[in-house]
């Protein structure tokens, strides 16, 4: 008897031992587990949203390509032969409204599923983040004499110049159109400030030349996550491929590049 009154006193003893949870604590555990749903918020937002909104954006790219590819082609446009090859004078597009979808981006090294809509204007709200790729209000056509020139996101939003910074000399970037696919070289990277709006000329930074060369440049914001500078990508005409003869050689499989990774996000994420 002696033994088992003890026994019941040593268990009341240690649940009086057992420390009240007080406020302080439970403020404490709650903040903990809100600050885990932030973290994976931005998780998702970041890295998990934007492989969901790619994918999305590559199958409405890829949706579109089929439509253009179920109508008869159009008529293709005069053709010379050169070294034994006929090669077309591009068709002149007219420019497209704000957030008017008029084409679709192609760029094997970004994977053979990449197919993104290109549309006017880079508003974020009305293009970058709803559409995917934008068109500056100065740029030219693609195919015609001049810029054409690009902005689209590195972070978010399906992030379709994510890796921008893994392109090689000479890989190809198409432009799908109804008329058919313009085909561009990959020449050169370069950063600069925000404020270097010149790389948007018709002969990039270059002001004083009048060329009758064809360019491409795709702008993004740099480093990831920052808008502290613009990485540029600049490459060259190589030829227009009408609707009828059927898809380029340029949209060959290459070896895809890996997604390009930076710091912690940061205010004002592009």
């Amino acid at each position: 008897m002696h033994e088992h009154g003890s026994s019941r006193r040593s268990s009341r003893a240690a649940r009086r031992s057992r420390p009240r949870a007080t406020f302080t604590s439970v403020l404490g555990e709650l903040l903990l587990t809100a600050g885990t749903l932030v973290l994976l918020f931005v998780a998702w937002q970041m890295w998990i949203g934007d492989i969901i909104i790619g994918a999305e954006n590559n199958a409405k790219g890829a949706e579109l390509s089929q439509e253009w590819a179920a109508v008869p082609a159009p008529e293709p446009p005069p053709a010379i032969e050169q070294d034994g090859e006929l090669v077309y004078e591009p068709p002149v597009l007219p420019h497209p409204d704000d957030a008017e979808i008029f084409a679709n981006m192609l760029i094997p090294r970004f994977g053979d599923d990449y197919n993104v809509h290109i549309a006017g204007g880079t508003s974020r709200a009305r293009t970058l983040d709803t559409i995917g790729i934008g068109l500056y209000e100065q740029s030219k056509m693609p195919g015609e004499v001049g810029n054409f020139s690009l902005a689209g996101h590195r972070t978010t939003w399906g992030m379709p110049f994510n890796k921008v910074d893994k392109l090689k000399l000479d890989d190809a970037i198409v432009v799908e159109t109804p008329e058919g696919w313009f085909t561009y070289r990959f020449r050169t990277l370069q950063y600069v400030t925000p404020t270097q709006v010149d790389v948007l000329l018709d002969v990039p930074q270059m002001p004083e030349l009048d060329t009758d060369e064809r360019y491409i440049t795709l702008t993004a914001c740099s480093p990831l996550y920052s808008l502290a500078e613009r990485i540029v990508a600049y490459g060259v005409f190589e030829s227009f491929q009408p609707r009828a003869e059927g898809p380029p050689a340029s949209l060959a499989s290459v070896e895809a590049a890996t997604p390009s990774a930076g710091a912690a996000p940061s205010e004002g994420v592009r």
